[in-house]
């Protein structure tokens, strides 16, 4: 993690705003997440729970869902929002799943919208030994 990173005005305002739309009535943990790809595109999605909690996504696979239901391939950053005190850790599945789309410099930020910490990465800092294509025997 390196200091004196600041978030885009832009983000932040999208972030605060679909954050609302979050739908985290068990754990009331809300995220919201902002992806940009290589074409300068913005996706975005949050975290849905179910009450059956494996069938409960986060916001990070939302946003990439999005923006590859949308034609891209290419992720270059990602912007991960809470409403706690602390910025939130990507979980492994949305990291793996960010891994396929993204690369080992794609960017990594998560941020507080109450107390305006950051934490940042690149995806190899973060996950610098990932499963890909790479490991299948047919590629």
């Amino acid at each position: 993690m390196r200091n004196m990173i600041e978030i885009p005005d832009d983000i932040i305002k999208l972030a605060k705003e679909i954050i609302k739309n979050s739908y985290a009535l068990y754990s009331k943990y809300n995220v919201a997440s902002i992806v940009k790809t290589d074409k300068g595109n913005v996706y975005w999605g949050v975290n849905i729970e179910n009450a059956s909690y494996g069938l409960t996504i986060c916001a990070e696979r939302v946003a990439i869902f999005n923006a590859v239901s949308h034609g891209e391939r290419k992720i270059k950053e990602i912007y991960i929002a809470v409403n706690n005190e602390e910025p939130a850790i990507p979980c492994g599945a949305c990291l793996q799943v960010l891994s396929e789309f993204g690369d080992d410099n794609t960017k990594i930020y998560s941020f507080s919208l109450t107390s305006n910490k950051i934490k940042h990465w690149t995806l190899k800092e973060i996950f610098p030994y990932r499963f890909s294509s790479k490991n299948l025997n047919n590629f």
